[in-house]
């Protein structure tokens, strides 16, 4: 199929949207289009935030597709737009692959509603840094499905991963597409068959659109690629343990032999995340040099904690995010330190991918760190500690930041260019079941 022909029908955005102008859009669609779109509540958030889907198309087989599994990671919410608004158009497109497409914009309002300060200044670093939120491991929309077999037992399921579930429960998907996106990376995908034909046309998708492929360190320590920037997805079994955390929408998509795709995409563009050629330094030392930066980051956020730990009195969603990120990181910094291969050269995508995590974990959880004690002093809770570390703290986010600054070499990436890789990505792994 020529994928071209609709990824370059996406038009230009200034910014992400809010939740309440997603709601609007799902409105005036279904509305303007009522015998194309049929839009149904799946669900309620845990704050009581309906939960809707826009199906589209009669085909005897079901495309899922999840906007917003992490609520820092807002592309998807436009490409569900531009997806929605292409099948509408369409009618080419709603019929060629046999598909009813299942459209849920955003997964997680009440997390996304917490990141809106930044979804209106996209490319701002500082912004998306002052603004950002990840709820914790266990309170994740993609990682709490259930794991009831093995090892790992999880039941803990999310209100919104339930409706999630009934989903597809419902319609027994062919295919689901969980939308995500990183920061600073390359472009990356997971598939959870082996498919390298698929593989090489995701990848070519994404250097096609200018996007540097990720040849850094697998986000899964040790992971094997099945193509250049395509991995498998990983188990919720096999990362249980690690993180703390359920099961992913690939384990339930599994349940009805669904092809799942994952696209990871950055922010910010670094060429230097696509170059293998080796650098005088050491593998191992370059690993090291980075889990001691943010091990000096955990046990700095540590003390400040335990100096205002008695005088919190606000239950805020950062503070949760914060204890479960200074409980679980270090595991993962272990489970880094454990790769091999730690003699040889590092390439100049590892020291910037190694490089560019320290700033990374700095920002996100210094910056949630400084929103937790700013949700103290709006709350008139301004004991001496709360103010001493507001202080404290505030003046590391400040050359945390700086030493970013400096390192970076990144451009924003157009907004129009990331929804055209995703939606791409989902007409090619459509187009690979058709075969």
């Amino acid at each position: 199929m020529d994928v071209d022909k609709h990824i370059s029908r996406v038009p230009d955005y200034t910014a992400f949207p809010t939740v309440d102008e997603m709601h609007a859009e799902l409105d005036e669609l279904a509305a303007a289009h009522p015998d194309l779109v049929r839009l149904r509540r799946i669900g309620t958030s845990r704050l009581g935030e309906p939960l809707r889907v826009a199906t589209i198309g009669s085909g005897p087989r079901d495309a899922v597709i999840i906007g917003g599994p992490h609520p820092n990671e807002p592309i998807g919410s436009l490409t569900v737009s531009a997806l929605m608004r292409q099948l509408i158009e369409d009618a080419w497109l709603r019929e060629e692959f046999g598909f009813r497409w299942h459209l849920i914009p955003c997964v997680d309002p009440d997390g996304a509603r917490l990141n809106e300060g930044w979804y209106v200044r996209p490319g701002d670093q500082r912004a998306y840094a002052e603004h950002f939120y990840r709820p914790a491991e266990c309170d994740q929309v993609e990682w709490t499905f259930p794991l009831t077999e093995g090892e790992h037992f999880f039941d803990r399921t999310l209100p919104e991963t339930e409706a999630v579930m009934r989903l597809m429960d419902e319609v027994r998907p062919a295919f689901v597409y969980s939308l995500h996106n990183g920061e600073l990376q390359g472009a990356f995908y997971y598939l959870n068959k082996n498919d390298p034909a698929l593989a090489a046309r995701l990848a070519g998708l994404a250097t096609g659109q200018g996007l540097p492929l990720h040849t850094g360190i697998a986000e899964v320590p040790g992971a094997a690629p099945i193509g250049p920037g395509v991995y498998p997805t990983p188990l919720g079994a096999e990362l249980a343990g690690l993180y703390g955390i359920g099961g992913g929408s690939s384990d339930y998509a599994a349940r009805f032999g669904a092809l799942h795709l994952v696209t990871e995409l950055p922010y910010w563009a670094d060429p230097r995340f696509a170059d293998t050629a080796p650098t005088e330094r050491e593998h191992r030392d370059v690993l090291a040099t980075g889990v001691a930066e943010q091990r000096d980051l955990i046990a700095e956020l540590k003390r400040s904690l335990a100096a205002v730990e008695r005088d919190l009195t606000v239950p805020s969603p950062y503070r949760r995010s914060l204890v479960d990120f200074l409980d679980t990181y270090d595991d993962i910094l272990s489970a880094w330190e454990e790769l091999p291969d730690a003699g040889r050269p590092a390439t100049v995508a590892e020291v910037v991918d190694i490089r560019q995590r320290t700033h990374t974990v700095r920002l996100r959880y210094g910056g949630t760190y400084l929103r937790m004690l700013d949700a103290e002093l709006a709350a008139g809770n301004q004991t001496p500690a709360i103010r001493a570390e507001r202080a404290a703290v505030g003046a590391h986010f400040n050359t945390w930041f700086d030493e970013a600054e400096a390192d970076a070499k990144a451009t924003p990436i157009p907004i129009r260019t990331l929804v055209a890789v995703q939606l791409g990505a989902a007409l090619l792994a459509a187009d690979s079941l058709t075969g």
